[in-house]
């Protein structure tokens, strides 16, 4: 089975992120070849990136950034929550990819993302992201717009409520992080030999 990490991609105490992530980790748990967790950024308390440079290069220092890059390490793939802020990612989020390199590299990774425009800025920015980090970024997204936010978060309506929206995008990501997770894992196995 591949090991999935859903990693909640905000930190503030107001977030709405631990809400679509509980409900892409029921979507993908339903896949019988996912194991999946979700890891929240804000149990880490990650500090500013401070290393003499990448752990590319040099093993970092700070038991909080070797701690992170652990568990990182232990994933096959990974799913960001992410909210969109000035057309990024969060300042929390952006702070994870630096904080590790080694081990995000070869595995795909997925993107659900909220807000305005379903986040679309913020999750190309990730991928580019990803991508430099020799991440293998997944075609299919889950954007969930401004209509959909206002649903869930000022209606306070269950995620189910917008469900047909998003879940045929849930869906086919999950299919590409599969196909993706167990390609790059055979390559990896492959580059051990």
């Amino acid at each position: 089975m591949l090991k999935i990490a859903i990693i909640i991609g905000s930190t503030r105490d107001a977030r709405f992120a631990p809400v679509p992530a509980q409900w892409i980790y029921d979507v993908a748990k339903e896949n019988g070849e996912l194991q999946v967790e979700i890891v929240d950024l804000k149990t880490f308390d990650l500090p500013f990136f401070n290393e003499k440079s990448s752990n590319a290069w040099a093993p970092s220092q700070d038991p909080k950034a070797v701690a992170w890059q652990k568990k990182i390490g232990e994933f096959d793939g990974y799913i960001i929550v992410t909210a969109e802020y000035n057309h990024s990612i969060t300042a929390a989020l952006k702070n994870a990819f630096d904080q590790a390199y080694v081990e995000w590299g070869n595995k795909p990774i997925g993107f659900l993302g909220y807000g305005g425009v379903g986040a679309a800025r913020a999750i190309e920015h990730a991928r580019a992201i990803a991508i430099e980090l020799h991440m293998v970024p997944v075609r299919t997204g889950i954007h969930i717009g401004g209509g959909e936010y206002i649903q869930v978060v000022h209606k306070k309506q269950p995620m189910t409520a917008i469900a047909s929206v998003i879940l045929p995008s849930a869906q086919e990501m999950i299919k590409e992080l599969v196909w993706w997770g167990n390609a790059t894992k055979a390559a990896r196995v492959l580059s051990k030999k």
